[in-house]
């Protein structure tokens, strides 16, 4: 960029040093007009920042973000006048970080905007590099999960995770908790498809010694156990009609009582529940409780499958390798084998690619794991996909299905991520993300 970079008042940039995160003043055209020391400790290098570009400093890119396939938040304030909160994958001297961005309009005496300012506040319950610990992703649907979860976190509203067996629904079950208020209290996960109508309320409740046959000594219960913490309802929609009402009531009125006990205890968590299942549905077929439904339903979050987040797989593999490897040396991952694994469809998820990794690093003798060490199943899957027959040159077909034709024949053939094919195909990285996920959830 070049011009005189707008001078703001010195009021105004001392502002900043008053905030502990990353702060900068934006000036319309995207370049940095004052920053605080937080921002230049995580951003800086030998190039001063005044005056340079947001996108160039966080995210190491020429062009502001929204050319580059993500949403902006100056943009979404220009519009809306208002504050707008965004989940980015910034670029820093240790490496990308997920970053929650919020964005402030600055106003002039007209009403008008005059400048921004920005906050950066780094999640601490997810890695943009390969972590031994936590959540790891850079794609489209893991942000946008990812930004939701940082959105509840915070608040005491009950959250219902929507996905498949295996996408991972405690991990970020935890990372709510861990990004709450509750974060120094328990975090208390119940397998609801094991308790039984017997096992329920002592389970959940307690029970005191002597309440029943067996019951040889005083019993805390898991609600008891989550007080001021988390209770993470995990496959709640495997709990039976009979038992639903039980729990119902336990939300509404924020009480139980231990078995054998007639004393009322309050209490206090917050509550998560997770499922496969699509719970509306069994709502319709009168399977499960239209009110204990909307109780556990105000703020819904899907988790992708993983055919849904591909471009997270060599991520994933990498931070496998990391956490389940005792090795002196980390094993690595040769091409082919990446290429296999990048091109399965994983009805089992990030749990069947867990057990996928942990396999080959029991078989690979040396430091590189190839497809030798992985399951027949998988390759033969992975084969299958491409014996399709070509169709006979003089058939005239839809445009739109030569489309999906060839942009599966270029998801498998491209080589690198899924960013730098969409500038290859000369279209935006969320296009191709819908277009790419409409085509393989319909096959």
């Amino acid at each position: 960029m070049t011009g005189p970079v707008q001078k703001i008042p010195h009021e105004v940039a001392a502002v900043l040093d008053a905030y502990p995160d990353p702060a900068i003043i934006l000036g319309l055209d995207y370049r940095i007009l004052a920053s605080n020391t937080e921002y230049q400790r995580t951003y800086g290098d030998s190039t001063p920042i005044r005056g340079r570009s947001c996108y160039e400093v966080s995210h190491g890119i020429k062009v502001p973000c929204e050319k580059a396939g993500e949403s902006c938040p100056m943009m979404d304030v220009l519009q809306s006048m208002e504050p707008r909160r965004v989940l980015h994958v910034h670029h820093t001297p240790r490496g990308n970080e997920h970053v929650d961005v919020e964005a402030r309009p600055v106003f002039n005496e007209n009403g008008e905007i005059c400048y921004l300012l920005e906050i950066m506040r780094k999640t601490r319950v997810s890695s943009a590099t390969p972590s031994d610990h936590g959540l790891v992703g850079n794609s489209p649907g893991f942000i946008r999960m990812l930004e939701l979860a940082k959105r509840v976190a915070d608040s005491n509203a009950s959250v219902l995770l929507l996905g498949g067996s295996g996408t991972g629904k405690e991990l970020v079950a935890k990372a709510i908790h861990d990004e709450s208020r509750r974060h120094n209290k328990a975090f208390v996960p119940v397998d609801c498809s094991s308790l039984t109508d017997t096992l329920f309320e002592s389970e959940l409740f307690g029970h005191e010694k002597g309440a029943f046959t067996g019951a040889t000594n005083l019993k805390i219960g898991l609600v008891e156990a989550a007080e001021r913490g988390t209770l993470f309802l995990d496959e709640i929609g495997d709990v039976p009609l009979t038992l639903q009402v039980k729990l119902l009531r336990l939300l509404e009125s924020a009480s139980y009582r231990r078995v054998g006990n007639i004393e009322v205890r309050s209490a206090d968590f917050r509550l998560i529940c997770a499922t496969h299942r699509n719970l509306s549905k069994m709502v319709k077929d009168g399977d499960f409780r239209e009110d204990l439904y909307y109780r556990i339903s105000p703020f819904p979050i899907e988790i992708p499958a993983l055919r849904e987040r591909r471009d997270d797989i060599p991520l994933l593999i990498d931070s496998l390798l990391q956490r389940l490897s005792h090795r002196p040396a980390t094993p690595k991952i040769d091409a082919d084998a990446l290429d296999c694994l990048m091109h399965y469809e994983y009805p089992g998820n990030i749990r069947e690619l867990r057990n996928i990794v942990e396999r080959a690093l029991l078989l690979a003798d040396g430091e590189c794991i190839t497809c030798n060490e992985l399951p027949n199943d998988l390759l033969k899957s992975v084969s299958e996909q491409f014996k399709t027959p070509p169709r006979q040159s003089d058939e005239i077909i839809p445009l739109k299905e030569m489309e999906q034709h060839y942009l599966l024949s270029a998801d498998n053939r491209h080589k690198g991520d899924r960013k730098s094919l969409s500038k290859k195909l000369g279209i935006s990285e969320s296009t191709l993300y819908r277009k790419l996920k409409d085509l393989y959830d319909a096959r």
